[in-house]
């Protein structure tokens, strides 16, 4: 659709996943960004806003014959909890830090850069946390909103910081930190037996430390 739509080379050659360019759209300046929140091959355009309505014609016009439809932030949200995207306000925030919210691999350690916070990253990537982020799906008749306490094998663990439901998986699912005083391992989570208290009553669910979709980012690099 957006190759329709520009002379720019938006293949995966000439736009790899990652990356940013000013491209034109029907005489418009946009900057693209190949990247995503929903888990998809895709971009984000930002243009100045007297543009915003000939962009946005230009692209449904072009994308009528795939399917190209408007969607809201509940669809975003849904695709976003299937892919494990983090929610800033939600899963992630000042209370949290990359190493917890599963997002290590985003702090650049390896090198001498200084930057704030270095010197408690690495305390943390070296001793371990106390709490850590994981993936619950339970049986999609369940209705999760965030807020449902976590229980492994019995025991109060924490809260998901966010819920819904996965339409691709067909599951609902949430996302919470699990808490352990004497420290959080992907081993000690996953060797666990898990519930949620959803609507006071308690319900089975399983735990994931990977994302339900496209796990291996295949369709997000195309």
């Amino acid at each position: 659709i957006l190759q329709a739509v520009t002379r720019a080379d938006v293949s995966n050659a000439g736009f790899p996943f990652g990356s940013t360019k000013t491209i034109g759209i029907a005489g418009c300046p946009v900057l693209a960004l190949r990247v995503t929140y929903v888990g998809e091959l895709g971009w984000e355009l930002h243009l100045p806003i007297e543009y915003a309505t000939t962009v946005y014609a230009v692209l449904m016009q072009a994308g009528a014959k795939h399917g190209l439809k408007n969607a809201g932030y509940r669809a975003i949200e849904s695709l976003r909890l299937e892919k494990g995207y983090r929610a800033w306000g939600a899963d992630i925030g000042p209370d949290h830090t990359p190493h917890e919210a599963g997002l290590g691999w985003a702090v650049k350690l390896k090198g001498n850069t200084p930057f704030k916070g270095r010197e408690a990253a690495q305390a943390q990537a070296d001793s371990g946390v106390k709490k850590m982020m994981a993936c619950f799906t339970c049986d999609p008749d369940e209705v999760l909103l965030g807020r449902e306490t976590i229980y492994r094998d019995g025991e109060r663990v924490g809260w998901l910081t966010s819920g819904g439901f996965g339409y691709t998986v067909d599951k609902s699912i949430g996302y919470g930190y699990i808490r352990n005083p004497d420290g959080v391992t992907l081993d000690y989570i996953m060797e666990g037996s898990y519930e949620l208290e959803v609507a006071t009553e308690r319900v089975p669910c399983t735990v994931h430390m990977a994302p339900l979709y496209d796990a291996k980012m295949e369709r997000i690099k195309g």
